[in-house]
């Protein structure tokens, strides 16, 4: 297939991959090699082979992936598509990179923001949820403690359609259907 990575995907799971992705057969392989160098070197710099099934430490995604060394979000993105507190093995770095695809829905876009901004995993996004979402997206200065206040309330007050003092998932979905650039921002370039 002119794979160039150091290790192949075979057919089938090349296939697999592409049906639970929205990715084409060329683009996986390129996550893959991203993957790849992402892993050739351990925490004392010296060079190493990734094997395809090792799960790398998050740190290594949060400080050399180029596409999310600035992202306010990067630990909690990474968070979210472990299945093993913290590290990410291929597949979830497939499933993160697919995600922010160009090529994703925007139903599936707004299903991994809203487990994004909610930091308390406990589906819902509350006020506190909300000045951590704040806070990350304007930085530390960026706004006072009650300016972060005021914007949380003005959101809950605007998107709380029910009046429980927090946004449901419908509730979240709601404000992006109303947000045009949503898509267009949600997304990683490889």
């Amino acid at each position: 297939m002119g794979c160039s990575s150091s290790h192949a995907i075979d057919a089938a799971r090349l296939e697999e991959y592409q049906d639970c992705t929205f990715f084409t057969k060329r683009e996986i392989i390129h996550v893959l090699e991203i993957f790849e160098k992402l892993g050739l070197t351990d925490t004392a710099g010296l060079q190493r082979r990734t094997d395809f099934e090792e799960k790398l430490p998050m740190d290594v995604f949060t400080t050399e992936l180029d596409e999310l060394k600035e992202n306010p979000f990067k630990e909690r993105m990474c968070e979210v598509f472990s299945q093993s507190g913290g590290e990410l093995g291929f597949e979830d770095f497939l499933d993160m990179m697919s995600v922010f695809s160009e090529g994703a829905t925007a139903d599936v876009k707004a299903s991994y923001a809203f487990r994004i901004y909610d930091f308390d995993n406990d589906g819902y996004l509350d006020k506190t949820d909300l000045i951590n979402t704040i806070e990350r997206l304007c930085g530390e200065h960026g706004l006072e403690e009650k300016e972060r206040d005021l914007v949380a309330d003005k959101i809950l007050e605007e998107a709380d359609l029910d009046g429980d003092h927090k946004l449901s998932y419908v509730e979240f979905e709601h404000v992006i259907s109303r947000a045009p650039d949503f898509v267009n921002t949600f997304r990683i370039r490889i």
